[in-house]
């Protein structure tokens, strides 16, 4: 730790409100901006040290709420330049339609219906959680000889049981749960929600802001190990809170302590009477504003050229999301509940202004990471995603796979431009994406063979699986 408290590192960095962008993109610049070619791995690329990896999530934000990706009324300067600067991925995906599957998606590199944690759409007890003997993206790069930190949003489980530090992670500075109030940091269970390890952490000022901090100091230190720092934020996530919107959070909050159930404890927070277009907006850019000064650190530091910066989603949006072209939100397996924005930068190895359109999705980063970090998965948890190392860093083709998902509801496979999808009344719809992407015009009728292949595909990979209870 360095000599100066956390706190008093946060004030010399501008500590309150995180609402200037860190690197502002002008109008000017953005129309010298070169267009995006198709990608493409360097002829040669050196090799040199491990990188360092900050692996940052967006909280429930749209495929397209980045105005990188079509938004025509919120702006991500921030986002956009990361974008221009590495490679901006059309067709990724998350794990699951949900936070929490997601999540056991990307920490341990598996479908989350290989383990007890991951049945659950999302964690919402304390008795369901990621099992702390199982391997994860944490603890397989602190073998190698990683630091690790979790800041933000963990969701997978809570305490005594279940928390980051029992699973890898070093360091842990946030929430256990999947949702809090930004000021007083009431969460889920109706209780405070936030924690320096295992500790109870209090601090009143917006949550994202108190992020952005810890996040800048964790960057900035002088390590002597490469290092992974997962930076969870919950933004944009309900309830639909901006800086300075202390009023309404106090308001909230109240809610909160008076109510004796947990239906109204979840009421409180899905702060279904409030929210508006402008507002959303209002989160996601100071998001990208967060995300900007993280970077902004970064540089300073001197470690930008060595860190392999990644930036998604856990799932699709909702509400007030902005989703055209594409059908369904967060729950559900079309397209608008689990693509999402995907944003990969590393100046040693990767050349900037790409685009690539291959299909990936959460358990392929997880492989990427320990690939590109030299850490061997545990061969008895084998990993369900297909590391991208080789196609980003040596051209190599993608083997062809199949992309999988399962929710209680739904069911979803992709091969190459086609998908399998079936609803919750139990229909079973062919799409391609390739000249589909709202997923409007099923194609079952006209080829059947194909579908019947997709779904014994799924019915195989869901076979071994654990069942649903109840």
């Amino acid at each position: 730790m360095p000599e100066i408290s956390r706190r008093a590192f946060g004030g010399l960095v501008g500590g309150g409100a995180v609402t200037a962008v860190a690197a502002t993109t002008t109008a000017a610049e953005a129309a010298q901006a070169p267009a995006e070619r198709p990608f493409r791995a360097r002829a040669k690329g050196p090799s040199g040290r491990r990188p360092n990896l900050l692996v940052i999530l967006g909280d429930d934000l749209g495929w397209a709420d980045l105005s990188s990706y079509g938004a025509p009324h919120i702006k991500t300067p921030n986002l956009d330049r990361l974008a221009r600067q590495g490679v901006r991925f059309t067709d990724a995906y998350s794990g699951s339609a949900t936070c929490s599957p997601t999540r056991f998606s990307l920490y341990t590199g598996r479908y989350p219906g290989r383990t007890k944690g991951g049945l659950a759409e999302p964690v919402a007890n304390r008795t369901q959680g990621l099992d702390p003997n199982h391997p994860t993206l944490a603890s397989l790069l602190g073998k190698a000889g990683y630091s690790t930190a979790l800041i933000g949003k963990w969701h997978c489980g809570w305490l005594p049981d279940h928390s980051p530090t029992k699973s890898g992670w070093d360091e842990f500075f946030g929430n256990h749960g999947g949702v809090l109030e930004y000021f007083s940091k009431l969460g889920q269970l109706g209780d405070h929600d936030l924690y320096e390890g295992d500790a109870e952490y209090q601090d009143l000022r917006y949550y994202t802001t108190v992020l952005t901090e810890r996040a800048v100091e964790y960057v900035s230190r002088d390590h002597d190990r490469p290092w992974l720092l997962n930076l969870n934020f919950t933004t944009p996530h309900w309830p639909w809170l901006a800086e300075g919107d202390e009023e309404t959070g106090a308001e909230i909050a109240a809610r909160i302590r008076a109510a004796t159930s947990q239906a109204e404890v979840s009421s409180a927070l899905n702060h279904y009477d409030g929210g508006s277009v402008a507002k959303y907006t209002e989160m996601v850019q100071s998001l990208d504003a967060a995300v900007g000064e993280v970077l902004a650190a970064l540089r300073r530091s001197g470690q930008e050229e060595h860190t392999l910066v990644y930036f998604a989603s856990d799932n699709g949006g909702e509400r007030w999301s902005y989703l055209w072209p594409l059908s369904g939100e967060k729950f559900v397996l079309q397209e608008g509940g689990i693509r999402v924005p995907t944003i990969v930068r590393w100046r040693h190895r990767i050349d900037g202004g790409q685009v690539s359109h291959e299909p990936n999705f959460s358990p392929d980063w997880t492989a990427t990471f320990l690939e590109v970090a030299g850490a061997r998965p545990d061969p008895a948890y084998p990993l369900d995603g297909t590391s991208l190392a080789g196609y980003l860093l040596r051209g190599e083709r993608l083997p062809e796979r199949d992309l999988f998902w399962r929710v209680r509801a739904n069911r979803a496979l992709r091969r190459g431009k086609w998908k399998y999808y079936q609803d919750a009344a139990g229909k079973d719809h062919l799409y391609d994406l390739g000249a589909d992407l709202r997923e409007q015009a099923d194609l079952a009728p006209d080829e059947p063979d194909l579908l019947a292949e997709l779904k014994a595909s799924w019915e195989r990979t869901a076979a071994g699986l654990l069942p649903y209870p109840g």
